[in-house]
């Protein structure tokens, strides 16, 4: 899902809101991963989980405002949303819900679905990495969500056929 020349921009962008993007070394950078969750496209098909997906977009128009962009093709806006918008859109969520910092929650996710330590200097497969993504994104996970973004040690439903929101809200309470 190719969107350059603004990638170029909005991508940097992306990853400082949840990674240092100043750093230079490879073993705290993750430049790598991050490009393989942004060229993921997140995909909905459980009722409402469309609301994420437009969490996930609405970063687009944030960006745009911060960086005072003009003559943006509004095509670009109604693109397919990244894995990683979703996730960085989640954690805010997140936030919101129980006042920790956003990028403290998105690393929380990318480990509960163990993709945390993944940064630029360690080796790893891409074909891992999607299916990681493939698996979060058609819950092939397993009922208590292990292996999706909200493990839960005791679920009241399957959360393969739970909407984000109720899996989000699910695993703040778990750790309250």
């Amino acid at each position: 899902m190719p969107r350059a020349p603004l990638d170029e921009l909005y991508f940097p962008w992306l990853y400082g809101l949840v990674a240092d993007a100043n750093e230079e070394n490879p073993s705290r950078t993750y430049w790598r991963l991050f490009k393989l969750l942004y060229d993921k496209e997140f995909v909905w098909f459980v009722p409402n989980d469309d609301n994420r997906m437009e969490d996930g977009r609405a970063l687009r128009g944030e960006f745009a405002d911060r960086e005072e962009l003009e003559r943006v093709d509004p095509s670009w806006y109604h693109l397919g949303c990244s894995m990683l918008e979703m996730l960085i859109a989640l954690s805010r969520r997140l936030s919101f819900q129980t006042d920790r910092e956003p990028h403290l929650w998105f690393w929380d996710l990318l480990k509960n679905i163990d993709l945390d330590g993944f940064n630029d200097r360690q080796r790893f497969s891409d074909q891992y990495v999607e299916d990681v993504l493939e698996q979060v994104i058609w819950r092939t996970y397993t009922h208590n969500g292990k292996g999706g973004l909200f493990p839960l040690e005791g679920p009241c439903d399957d959360q393969r056929h739970v909407e984000i929101w109720y899996q989000l809200s699910a695993y703040i309470l778990e750790r309250v």
